[in-house]
């Protein structure tokens, strides 16, 4: 498997929505995974889910790294910096390494996103305040949820940085979908042959619910599609 490359290329949120939003708006995690495996490429994320409803989030990453209250000395509280920068239809993403102890994103980080556009959170740790985030609509995206609140216990150590969710890379600009099956993230530089990939598993499985629906049976429509074949190179 291919890994990220260190720092990815830019691509404005005006030319990432001409170009690419309507696709992925089709698409589902799973036909992303399916073509990143087709490719040979890293980007699929398990266990990490929206924390109300079944909210999807789509769009270009703005990165938080957080680490223990003490380790480094904090200059701005959680996501403020992040929140400022980010663009309409971009997506916070937080490493905080899989924590399910200690909250780092709640309400009112969550409305000063909403107010500026932002589509949604991913957090590989905990959340807090899901009942209010459902109740203005702000997409939440987690492993946990905590009512403890982060002060004193985990603090920003840097954003716009290199991160992980999980075991995968995750670079400012890269692109990130979230949805009830779990993250994706794709490499900006491979984003035109993971979707060109995707979209033909896209059709390939739509035609194939089509052919069942339509009376044929699952042998039938098994053999008919190669379907069992259909991820190798």
């Amino acid at each position: 498997m291919t890994s990220h490359l260190e720092q990815a290329p830019t691509l404005s949120a005006a030319q990432f929505d001409a170009r690419y939003r309507a696709r992925l708006n089709r698409l589902a995690t799973s036909n992303l995974s399916d073509a990143l495996d087709l490719l040979g490429l890293r980007g699929a994320v398990i266990g990490i889910l929206p924390r109300w409803g079944r909210t999807r989030v789509i769009g270009r990453a703005v990165t938080i790294r957080m680490t223990a209250a003490g380790a480094v000395r904090s200059t701005a509280h959680l996501g403020v910096d992040a929140i400022e920068a980010s663009a309409a239809g971009d997506v916070i993403v937080i490493d905080n390494r899989g924590d399910l102890h200690n909250n780092c994103w709640g309400e009112i980080l969550s409305m000063g996103a909403l107010r500026k556009g932002v589509a949604g959170v991913v957090v590989d740790g905990a959340v807090r305040d899901v009942d209010a985030c459902e109740a203005f609509g702000f997409p939440v995206h987690a492993r946990g949820t905590v009512p403890i609140t982060a002060r004193g216990r985990i603090v920003q150590e840097a954003w716009n940085v290199p991160v992980r969710l999980g075991d995968v890379a995750v670079r400012p600009g890269d692109v990130v979908m979230a949805d009830v099956n779990g993250v994706v993230v794709v490499a900006l530089e491979q984003l035109d042959r993971v979707l060109e990939a995707a979209e033909q598993i896209f059709d390939k499985e739509a035609r194939m619910i089509e052919a069942l629906r339509a009376g044929g049976s699952m042998v039938e429509v098994d053999r008919a599609f190669n379907y069992e074949q259909m991820l190798q190179r």
